[in-house]
């Protein structure tokens, strides 16, 4: 099924960041968003093993609870040297109060005596209809880190990540750029050939 000009879809996500970038990515295709939060969805717990899973739970949570198709991003920071840690704990990493700058520690720690700091980005979107149909797209960005951080754009772990063939990180880039190349924009590439006809 694909998703008609004016019809609302509900982005599956309380993080303000996400749901701006997701918007941005959709705003041409003329459908109306709403988010989560603005529609006073429950956030539920995330227990699947892969992004895949995860992203499915949410928008199947969001798409049952407000009657409308809803678009869910699993997304995460996939680090080679640490066998693809923090993966679908991205976000954990973080602690309770989601602070990242916390998290980047963390990672600048855990890779001090270590070479190789290659990592991709992993994004998997879910899009779930009320009728429990539910179809995933997803989308990788490779790179490398730098420390310490770099730059106030973007969000989570955008200061210290670098992509194949750029100078800056995500946190510097300007933002047209990342959504441009970002693993995010990957896999929105993907659902909207597939659903948005683009």
């Amino acid at each position: 099924m694909k998703l008609s000009r004016g019809s609302t879809l509900v982005v599956a996500s309380h993080n303000p960041g996400k749901v701006r970038e997701i918007a941005a990515l959709i705003e041409p295709h003329g459908l109306a968003i709403r988010g989560a939060a603005e529609l006073g969805l429950g956030e539920p717990e995330e227990t699947g093993a892969t992004f895949a899973e995860n992203a499915v739970l949410k928008a199947c949570a969001a798409a049952s609870a407000s009657g409308y198709p809803a678009l869910a991003d699993d997304s995460g920071l996939s680090v080679t040297a640490l066998g693809g840690a923090p993966g679908v704990y991205s976000a954990r990493w973080a602690g309770p109060k989601r602070d990242f700058r916390f998290a980047m520690a963390r990672m600048e720690r855990e890779l001090e005596q270590i070479a190789d700091r290659s990592a991709k980005f992993v994004c998997v979107l879910a899009l779930a209809l009320p009728t429990d149909e539910v179809e995933t797209f997803e989308g990788e960005v490779h790179g490398c880190l730098e420390f310490p951080p770099r730059g106030e754009q973007g969000f989570g772990y955008d200061p210290i990540f670098v992509a194949a063939g750029m100078r800056e990180t995500f946190g510097e880039m300007d933002p047209d750029l990342k959504h441009s190349i970002s693993h995010r924009a990957r896999a929105f590439e993907k659902f909207a050939k597939a659903k948005l006809g683009a």
